[in-house]
């Protein structure tokens, strides 16, 4: 009996066996075919193609080149007439060690079939395993498993289904609004200038130092004496036909103002200041050196999480060192507790400017009007990431990495309606449609009890000093006890062993109110005091030397304490549960500093002008850089080697098309809604 004999034979013996196991005939009979088409002679085309397309193993296995991702392009384009390739990729453990291998399988078959043909070894070449174990010279046991649902088949480049159509046609109705409105104001410009109609001044004229300002005094009571020369008082006796008429007006008026307020030459002119005139300008450059912190990271943490050829040495060069603490090292999300800082801070402000046009009334109106601003400041931009993530990924080319945005688009469908209600942190981290978004949640969450806390300092000090002592510590305890129960690591985990960090934990209110209390208090401080605080400069050295030296510290005690115990440690609870309030203080000293006069150099570097247009686009660059490295990543054949000159090229080509995304984002959704928020007052 030939080998080739002994082979069919052996086919058939499993062929009985996958029936057992509830493998379907077509899928045997393809398999069958496809594994008889490539032992020929001469390999079938189709046959040769799906071969090359198994993930191999390359070198390097020690440096942590353990996944075969393969190729998804090559894969679909074999065809052999009743069945065509699809792409799959299964993880296998083999001694503890988890790795990906990319396959080509005939897309009649399912995962769960394919795990179970994969399981019995049924792909094969001359008698060698298309999916072979690690060899026994790197690990000594050369046999391997594979977990339940570990496998994880690509749809090929198709067209979009129901849910990606109304997403994208979403997206688009948001961005034509803007775009209609500009050629509205661009026609009724060139029939002006047609018609020799001299005007003074714009229609639509902001102030570049005021983000989201509309219209000025002057320009509302032009509008309002042309409105009221053809609509009269609504106390006067009016015909049928004035009324119809009033109410025409009063539409067109509305239709006119509206359409201008989403034009592009409304929205382009106060983005790229270099001049503010308000408090708090270090925090211009705190925002942007906090931003490009976290994009650095997402950068790398996006990456190194199925992309590299090189992990484990990415992970000993870079995970414990200090250098790198702007590249997921160390306590890399402490940028994030900057922000919820500079959130809270923000949100008193905008409450106290509220109360003072209220001629210093809170009311229960004022304080809807607050919580209302804010859902109207980030939801329209949040809405629209959510439809952009499925009708984008629904369309983008694929490649051999894309299961990760294809786990998105099925997230978001599941999902979306977290985002929509802002309870999205909530969930289990994973199951999070734009899973960067539960910065969003959390901050709207929060920005709820800003009104308690401000209703509490009006009505009596020793009220809020006791409320917010209170809501300072539970955040503190609540950390430590986590960290000491499921043995939390004190940083960001690169893997998912550690499930209980993002489960309880990492995006959870209860962990990350402590910054953004410190905010509040912060914002009230600055907004009592008559005058500078710091009168001496051995204070403000104090001041320094304190908040630097804090910093430092916080920033070597994670290295310090990085190897996570399997049992209760007292240092590394303490150490969870007041970081991220210290690592507040000492920023809110900083702000505090700079607006007292104290801040030296520093302030001269965080008050640059150059940071104002970077600062009015910001939010729309937080939301749209993590897109564009799922995309990035998403659409690659082979893995990435690491090196710090390779990702610094990568991290500023992200740089510059999140900035360039960022401003068109701002201009086209964000930043109507804010001057429409405003013209329907």
């Amino acid at each position: 009996m030939t080998p080739f004999t002994c082979f069919i034979v052996l086919l058939s013996v499993l062929s009985c066996m996958a029936f057992k196991e509830k493998v379907s005939r077509k899928c045997m009979q393809d398999t069958k075919r496809f594994i008889e088409d490539l032992n020929e002679d001469i390999p079938r085309e189709y046959a040769a193609l799906m071969y090359d397309a198994f993930g191999k193993m390359g070198s390097d296995f020690v440096g942590g080149n353990m996944n075969r991702p393969g190729s998804f392009s090559e894969c679909i384009l074999a065809n052999a007439g009743d069945f065509s390739g699809q792409y799959c990729q299964v993880m296998l453990i083999q001694e503890q060690t988890g790795y990906l291998v990319g396959l080509c399988v005939p897309d009649s078959c399912d995962e769960a079939e394919i795990e179970i043909l994969v399981a019995n070894d049924v792909f094969k070449y001359k008698d060698t395993s298309l999916v072979p174990p690690i060899p026994s010279v790197l690990l000594h046991n050369s046999t391997q498993q594979i977990p339940v649902s570990t496998t994880k088949c690509l749809k090929k480049n198709g067209t979009p289904d129901a849910s990606a159509i109304v997403c994208l046609f979403v997206c688009s109705f948001i961005v034509a609004l803007p775009l209609g409105g500009t050629i509205y104001v661009a026609l009724i410009r060139w029939k002006k200038q047609k018609l020799n109609l001299s005007t003074a001044g714009s229609n639509f004229k902001s102030d570049p130092n005021l983000y989201g300002t509309f219209l000025q005094h002057d320009v509302h009571q032009k509008h309002a004496n042309n409105f009221s020369a053809d609509v009269e008082s609504p106390t006067e006796h009016k015909s049928g036909r004035d009324v119809e008429e009033n109410k025409t007006n009063r539409l067109v008026y509305f239709l006119d103002n509206f359409m201008k307020t989403f034009s592009l030459q409304n929205n382009f002119s106060s983005l790229w200041v270099t001049k503010d005139k308000g408090h708090y300008s270090a925090l211009n450059g705190i925002r942007i050196l906090s931003l490009l912190w976290i994009i650095c990271g997402h950068n790398i943490q996006l990456s190194s999480w199925g992309n590299l050829d090189n992990a484990k040495r990415w992970k000993d060069s870079v995970e414990n060192n200090p250098v790198y603490i702007v590249a997921l090292s160390g306590p890399s999300y402490l940028a994030v507790d900057t922000f919820l800082l500079i959130g809270g801070l923000l949100s008193v402000k905008s409450l106290f400017s509220l109360i003072h046009r209220a001629d210093d009334k809170m009311t229960i109106q004022l304080v809807g009007t607050f919580l209302l601003n804010r859902l109207k400041r980030i939801q329209p931009l949040h809405i629209f990431m959510v439809c952009l993530s499925v009708g984008l990924l629904s369309v983008v080319p694929k490649g051999s990495f894309w299961s990760f945005a294809e786990m998105q688009i099925d997230i978001c469908k599941k999902y979306w309606w977290t985002n929509m209600l802002l309870i999205n942190n909530l969930f289990f981290y994973p199951n999070s449609c734009i899973p960067w978004s539960w910065y969003l949640a959390i901050d709207v969450q929060f920005y709820f009890t800003t009104p308690l806390l401000v209703f509490l300092l009006r009505r009596n000090t020793y009220t809020l000093i006791a409320v917010a002592t209170i809501f300072l510590l539970i955040p503190c305890f609540i950390s430590a006890l986590l960290t000491a129960y499921f043995q939390l690591p004190l940083y960001l985990p690169s893997e998912w062993i550690h499930k209980a960090y993002f489960e309880y934990y990492y995006n959870k209110p209860y962990s990350r109110y402590g910054p953004y209390l410190i905010g509040i208090l912060l914002g009230m401080f600055m907004n009592a005091k008559k005058e500078r605080l710091l009168k001496k400069q051995w204070q403000a050295a104090v001041g320094w030397i304190s908040s630097l030296t804090s910093m430092a510290l916080l920033v070597a005690l994670a290295y310090v304490l990085h190897e996570v115990p399997n049992y209760p440690s007292a240092p590394h609870a303490i150490y969870q549960g007041l970081h991220r309030t210290l690592w507040a203080v000492a920023v809110a000293w900083i702000i505090f500093a700079c607006d007292e006069g104290f801040g030296g150099y520093i302030n001269t570097f965080l008050s640059l002008n150059v940071w104002i247009p970077f600062s009015s686009i910001s939010f729309a660059c937080f939301m749209i850089h993590p897109l564009l490295i799922i995309i990035f990543n998403g659409i690659q054949e082979t893995l990435f080697h690491y090196t710090d000159i390779n990702f610094f090229y990568l991290y500023m080509g992200h740089i510059v098309l999140t900035v360039a995304l960022g401003y068109v984002l701002t201009v086209l959704v964000e930043k109507p809604y804010l001057f429409l928020k405003r013209l329907m007052k």
